[in-house]
């Protein structure tokens, strides 16, 4: 009977058992990981501050407080936004937010470490630095938690089917729609990947090649669908190709970043020399890297050939930095073809040594963007209730990490309104807005106009007040001013 059990339960049995037994490893791993969530007082990950700030307008919204503005009922993009204000609801915003995003990142965190697990068939333990820094990358960093949580998830949905037996399909499309609710591209990934591993299972020999063929055709007539159709607005406009190998997810706020990027590949790609040489005589453990190594060439393609920017509906909201969010992806797999080398501990060392620094530079830079956040708050702790105002604001030269603006908006909740937030008009969130609302733009062109200070403002009906960086020594300082009607918002950054 216990047999039958353990057949009928398969992977998600396998997974309880292996907790169980190295639970106090995953409780101390998980405390370390989730350091940056706590080491300031604000959780800086760019977007993010946007969804907390839109999260006070829906509370608005359900005590009818908020003119123009509503909640749309929609099925994907919502899991983390929900998962939000239900907790604003039940201890507040600020405490949410230290709930919430940790336990987004534990879910991708351990969701990476389970799928790496499944395709390498043995826990990568000596990858977890590599894990934790992917865990703050890029799609973290920038703050785009609902497609963050969608791939974890996701992540966790193809642990348990990779190899799936019987009711293991059952956790599999929980996982899968939790997925959806979250982020589509988490949902699509999933279901894309499942199939092709499927499919190539079913192939004889050479037959196998016919796979990632017909793959890249898909992907080079969607890029040439995209090229051929101005309607959409696509641009391919995201520097060298060679540099967005998945490695690219570290590439932060500065060109220290990317330097550490390259030493971490570079490192990697030494690992797998070194592995690879070891068993170059050993044609049978080839094959356990040929379909992690396979996957990774085919994200990486669509990286390379579709567009980074797009535009689906001229009144809607742009799909932006598609390719670069795509990279997220490659490292995953990335991780799954270097946890099928053979581990050995100057490959943890190294990584550790990688990991090390990441953090050491991501606490600088996050600490100087809670100076910035402090002094926003300071700015706007005695304006009158109701005040509305645009944030043009820059991130430094060389940050890859733009959407800093969205940090002075988290820091009028309660104080004033940020007319220029780009959510509401874009149609691809809960909160929405009508024409003619006091509180937001009701186009999207126009809150992108507002923020980059192209928009000449006459004739809106209400005063605006103006948020920007007054000292080009000092970035972090904070200047506000009225904007008369007729002015163009040109005092951007300093």
């Amino acid at each position: 009977m216990a047999e039958n059990l353990t057949a009928d339960e398969g992977k998600l049995r396998e997974g309880w058992r292996f907790s169980r037994g190295v639970r106090a490893a995953i409780f101390l791993l998980s405390s370390l990981v989730l350091i940056p969530c706590w080491w300031h007082r604000r959780i800086e990950a760019g977007d993010l501050a946007s969804h907390v700030y839109t999260a006070w307008l829906a509370q608005l919204i359900e005590k009818g407080q908020a003119p123009g503005l509503y909640i749309a009922k929609q099925w994907n993009n919502i899991l983390f936004d929900v998962a939000l204000l239900r907790a604003a609801n039940l201890v507040g915003i600020d405490a949410a937010q230290k709930i919430v995003v940790p336990i987004c990142v534990l879910v991708f965190a351990w969701g990476i470490f389970a799928f790496v697990a499944a395709v390498a068939e043995r826990p990568p333990w000596f990858l977890v630095p590599c894990i934790a820094m992917l865990a703050y990358g890029y799609s973290f960093s920038m703050g785009f938690m609902n497609y963050y949580l969608s791939l974890g998830l996701a992540c966790f949905g193809l642990a348990i089917l990779w190899r799936a037996r019987r009711t293991d399909w059952i956790f599999g499309v929980v996982f899968a729609l939790l997925a959806l609710l979250a982020h589509p591209i988490g949902f699509l990934w999933l279901v894309g990947t499942l199939a092709y591993t499927r499919i190539r299972a079913n192939l004889p020999g050479w037959w196998k090649l016919v796979l990632p063929l017909a793959a890249l055709c898909g992907i080079v007539l969607a890029c040439w669908y995209a090229s051929h159709r101005p309607s959409l607005s696509a641009d391919w406009n995201r520097g060298p190709l060679y540099l967005y190998n998945g490695a690219d997810q570290l590439g932060l706020y500065g060109n220290r970043y990317f330097i550490l990027a390259g030493a971490a590949f570079l490192f990697g790609v030494i690992c797998m020399g070194v592995d690879l040489y070891a068993r170059r005589n050993d044609r049978a453990s080839w094959k356990a890297l040929e379909l992690p190594f396979e996957l990774y060439l085919m994200v990486f393609c669509a990286t390379a050939l579709l567009p980074e920017n797009l535009r689906p509906s001229f009144y809607d909201g742009w799909i932006g930095l598609l390719g670069s969010r795509l990279t997220t992806i490659s490292a995953i797999f990335g991780l799954c073809f270097l946890g099928s080398l053979k581990p050995r501990k100057w490959h943890l060392a190294g990584f550790a040594v990688c990991a090390i620094v990441f953090f050491a530079f991501l606490y600088q830079d996050t600490g100087w963007l809670n100076r910035l956040e402090a002094n926003a708050e300071k700015l706007v702790a005695g304006l009158p209730s109701g005040t509305r105002v645009i944030v043009t604001m820059q991130a430094p030269e060389d940050s890859r990490i733009t959407f800093i603006g969205h940090a002075v908006e988290r820091a009028c909740i309660g104080h004033c309104f940020s007319y220029a937030n780009y959510e509401p008009a874009s149609g691809q969130f809960r909160v929405r807005v009508r024409k003619g609302s006091p509180l937001a733009a009701s186009s999207t062109d126009d809150a992108e106009d507002m923020a980059s200070g192209q928009f000449e403002f006459d004739d809106l009906g209400f005063a605006l007040k103006q948020i920007y960086q007054c000292d080009a020594n000092d970035l972090t300082k904070l200047c506000i001013r009225d904007l008369p009607g007729g002015e163009v918002s040109r005092q951007i950054g300093h």
